[in-house]
C-alpha cells in the first residue's frame, strides 16, 4: 500500500469531527478486500472485523479532524466561524479552507488586529462573495470547513494537513494488508469525534468489550528549534511506544510486550511520553471492567496546524509493530 497515495485519498474526503462519513466511505472501500465483516455503529465508528478464535483485540485510529463551523454571515459576505476541536488561532492566518460542498475560501483576521490580541472572534473566512445574499447561497451557519492544503512528499517525509490522525488510519490499513496469522479476534476501529472528547472510541469499546486495545495516533515530535522537551519521541527513530500522556497510563504489560516484539523483530522503536494531550486510549482503558491498553504513536511535527510532518520510516515501523502484536500469542 502506497502511503502517500492512500493519505491523499483520505484527505480528499470531508471529515471534521461529527461529519466523518466521507472518510469512512473511503476507508470501507480500501479495507473491504481484507475484511471478514465491516459495520458502522450509531455514532459513525467504522468497525472492520477479522475473525479469530483468540482474545479480542481492538485497534483504534480516529478518522475525524479538527475544523471550522460557520456561525454567522456578515452583510459584506464574510463568514464568521467556531472551532471543531483544538484550532490553534495563530496557525490559521492565511490558511485556505474547503467547505463540504466544495466552496473554497481563506482565513483572515479583522484589519489592524494586533497579533497579541488575536483570537477566534477576530477571524473570518473570505469565500469571495460580494454580499450576504451571495455568501448565503454558498455557505450557511452550521456548514463545516477543513484545511485545503496539499499532501506532498518531502524526501522520505510527508507534509500534509490532518496527519493527525489520517496517518494512523493509513497504518491500520497497512496492518490489514500485512496480516497472515488470524488466530486473534481483531477489530480495526476507525473512530469518530476524538478531537472533541474521545467520544467514538468510548462507545465502540463498550460494544466490542475487548481484552486488549492499542490506540494509534500521532505524538508531538521533540526535535524542532526551541522544543520544550514536553515529549520524548522524534522523527525518524521508529514507532513510538506509548508509556503515558494526559489521558492514560498504559498498562505495563502492553509496554513490555511491544518493546519485546520490537527487539525480537528488529523493528525500530522509541518511547512516547508526553505531559499533556491524549488519545482514544484514554477512553478505551476505562470501559466496563477495564481494558489492557497500550499505544503506538507516529512522531509528528506541527500538530493541529495546516501542514504537519511525519517520517515514512516511523509510519512503516508502526505498521510492522502493530502487525507483530496482533499476530502474537496473547493470553
Amino acid at each position: 500500500m502506497d502511503i502517500l497515495t492512500t493519505l491523499q485519498a483520505l484527505n480528499a474526503c470531508h471529515g471534521p469531527s461529527g461529519d466523518e462519513g466521507g472518510v469512512a466511505d473511503m476507508i470501507r472501500t480500501l479495507a473491504a478486500p481484507y475484511a471478514d465483516n465491516i459495520t458502522t455503529d450509531a455514532m459513525g465508528n467504522l468497525i472492520v472485523h477479522k475473525k479469530g478464535i483468540g482474545p479480542k483485540v481492538m485497534l483504534a485510529a480516529h478518522m475525524d479532524s479538527i475544523g471550522c463551523i460557520a456561525t454567522f454571515v456578515e452583510e459584506k459576505g464574510f463568514v464568521r466561524f467556531g472551532r471543531l476541536g483544538g484550532l490553534d488561532v495563530p496557525e490559521l492566518l492565511a490558511t485556505p479552507v474547503r467547505f463540504k460542498n466544495g466552496v473554497r475560501g481563506v482565513i483572515r483576521a479583522d484589519e489592524h488586529t494586533d497579533h497579541k490580541d488575536l483570537n477566534l472572534d477576530k477571524l473570518f473566512i473570505d469565500i469571495g462573495a460580494e454580499n450576504e445574499e451571495e455568501a448565503k447561497a454558498q455557505v450557511c451557519p452550521g456548514d463545516t470547513a477543513v484545511f485545503d492544503t496539499p499532501v506532498q512528499g518531502v524526501g522520505r517525509r510527508i507534509l500534509s494537513p490532518y496527519l493527525d490522525n489520517r496517518i494512523a488510519c493509513v497504518i491500520l490499513l497497512m496492518v490489514l494488508e500485512q496480516l497472515r496469522d488470524r488466530s486473534n479476534d481483531l477489530y480495526f476501529v476507525f473512530t469518530v469525534q476524538e478531537e472533541v472528547g474521545l467520544r467514538g472510541a468510548r462507545t465502540a469499546a463498550y460494544a466490542i468489550d475487548p481484552d486488549y486495545a492499542i490506540a494509534v495516533d500521532v505524538t508531538d515530535s521533540d526535535d524542532t528549534p526551541g522544543a520544550k522537551h514536553d515529549g520524548t519521541a522524534v522523527l525518524g527513530k521508529g514507532a513510538a511506544i506509548k508509556v503515558m500522556d494526559g489521558s492514560v497510563l498504559c498498562h505495563p504489560s502492553m509496554v513490555s510486550k511491544l518493546r519485546a516484539l520490537a527487539e525480537e523483530k528488529g523493528i525500530q522503536a522509541q518511547t512516547d511520553i508526553i505531559r499533556s494531550g491524549g488519545t482514544d486510549a484514554g477512553a478505551i482503558h476505562q470501559i466496563r471492567g477495564g481494558v489492557v491498553t497500550g499505544g503506538v504513536s507516529v512522531p509528528c511535527r506541527y500538530i493541529h496546524s495546516p501542514q504537519e510532518m511525519v517520517d515514512t520510516v516511523d509510519v512503516e515501523a508502526c505498521a510492522a509493530l502493530i502487525a507483530a502484536f496482533v499476530q502474537s500469542k496473547l493470553d
